[in-house]
């Protein structure tokens, strides 16, 4: 395993390549197949309803080392918690608190050479997701399912770039609770 040679205490907020990766699949009711992967490309159908119809979502959290050198997931129950309300609002099923939180524990511990040290002001931040894929152009849910998490070391999200902004108020709801805008899911950003 080769060293890194990553200014810890400038990192942006992009894309690495890290180690290793979490899949699990879901196929015939149940979430099975569960592993660790190198591959960072997902391959799946065109007809998956992630991309033709937005059936997916995800989540980002952080992992980081402690003065005494142990390692914490920010609250990783409260992000389970929500990909289980978003799963459930796009008719997907939902992952375990417990298999979100364990796929998370090992995403960390298999990259932790990719977690910055403390005092550094970064972080491992760890993004999953669980999207429809299968063979599937018609208007419903999809007929198999991927979860995956990833993660890729970060600096502060706003480091030294958060400076004070003007606001307009409009009557214009992004996050209408009886939409989809109260649940994490991609097209919610397009807006």
């Amino acid at each position: 395993m080769e060293h890194l040679q990553l200014d810890w205490n400038n990192l942006g907020f992009n894309y690495m390549k890290t180690d290793v990766r979490y899949i699990s699949h879901w196929r015939n009711g149940k979430w099975h197949e569960s592993y660790l992967t190198e591959d960072n490309h997902l391959h799946i159908s065109e007809g998956s309803t992630a991309l033709h119809y937005g059936q997916q979502c995800f989540e980002g959290m952080k992992a980081y080392r402690c003065k005494d050198g142990s390692i914490n997931l920010f609250r990783p129950d409260q992000n389970a918690a929500r990909m289980q309300h978003s799963c459930a609002r796009l008719l997907m099923p939902m992952v375990s608190t417990a298999q979100f939180i364990d796929a998370c524990k090992q995403v960390v511990k298999a990259n932790e050479r990719f977690l910055p040290p403390y005092g550094t002001g970064s972080s491992l931040y760890l993004r999953p997701f669980v999207i429809g894929v299968g063979d599937n152009i018609g208007l419903c849910s999809a007929p198999e399912f991927i979860f995956c998490v990833f993660c890729i070391p970060v600096g502060g999200l706003f480091k030294g770039r958060l400076k004070p902004s003007n606001f307009f108020i409009s009557d214009y709801d992004r996050a209408a609770p009886n939409g989809t805008g109260a649940a994490k899911v991609g097209g919610n950003y397009a807006a």
